[in-house]
């Protein structure tokens, strides 16, 4: 009876040595999945993947429109939206009803390249993920032709860069690189929630079992109140035991 017990302590011992670093590990996992920091300047940022976007906008209910050259300068030394994937397009359409009500036209930070006679973005990188219309080719000149995106369709729509034509607002910014991390992951918290919830049943379930097979105790002894001075390890518990049956004579 008294091995059995030893056993039973034993396994307990190394599954609550072992809970804490469940714990740690599954703190440090979460910590590693949060967002990037964005720019603090006191404007509203919305992060999404790596970077970050402020959506202009005016008092409620009132959609504020720029022209390209305004646009530009209200972003301050950050860029106007540029879209490098259909995640990011879908973002920025769902994201729109949050800050304007209605429909709105939003300027995309691009421009074309009398050079290479093709679109690029204003950082001069090429343009490889489009979207645009199936009529998006307006009369005008090449030289001053941007590019719009329609928040209630996602489409693309070439359009005139020229001071009278005036579109909604998005500055965009790259979350800093030393700082930027993974977004959550549900999977991963769930994964480590239900780790910690294994650890901690097995425990309680060895207890208890030990606690229903021996006659001699009452279920309930588990929680009886012994004092915290000089407890001993489960290993030196069970020798303590050895020592004292040698002893008798």
């Amino acid at each position: 009876m008294r091995v059995r017990e030893c056993v039973v302590f034993a396994v307990m011992g190394s599954l609550t040595e072992k809970l804490p670093f469940v714990v740690l590990v599954s703190f440090i996992q979460l910590r590693l999945t949060l967002t990037g920091d964005c720019p603090a300047d006191g404007r509203t940022w919305v992060p999404f993947q790596d970077k970050c976007y402020h959506f202009v906008h005016g008092a409620e209910d009132q959609i504020k429109s720029y022209t390209y050259a305004r646009a530009k300068s209200l972003c301050q030394g950050f860029e106007l939206l540029s879209i490098q994937s259909v995640q990011e397009n879908d973002f920025a359409i769902k994201y729109s009803p949050e800050v304007w009500k209605g429909t709105v036209n939003v300027w995309l930070g691009m421009y074309f390249d009398t050079d290479n006679d093709t679109m690029r973005w204003s950082d001069n990188s090429p343009v490889k993920f489009t979207n645009w219309e199936d009529d998006s080719s307006p009369d005008i000149a090449l030289m001053d032709t941007c590019g719009v995106l329609h928040s209630n369709s996602g489409k693309w729509q070439k359009v005139s860069c020229l001071d009278e034509v005036e579109n909604g607002v998005v500055c965009e910014a790259k979350q800093e690189a030393e700082k930027a991390k993974r977004t959550p992951s549900p999977a991963l918290s769930i994964l480590v929630i239900l780790s910690v919830i294994t650890v901690v049943g097995v425990s309680a379930g060895i207890w208890f079992l030990y606690q229903k097979q021996n006659l001699g105790s009452n279920i309930f002894t588990a929680f009886e109140y012994h004092p915290p001075f000089r407890v001993l390890e489960p290993d030196q518990s069970c020798l303590v035991d050895a020592e004292e049956a040698d002893s008798v004579p």
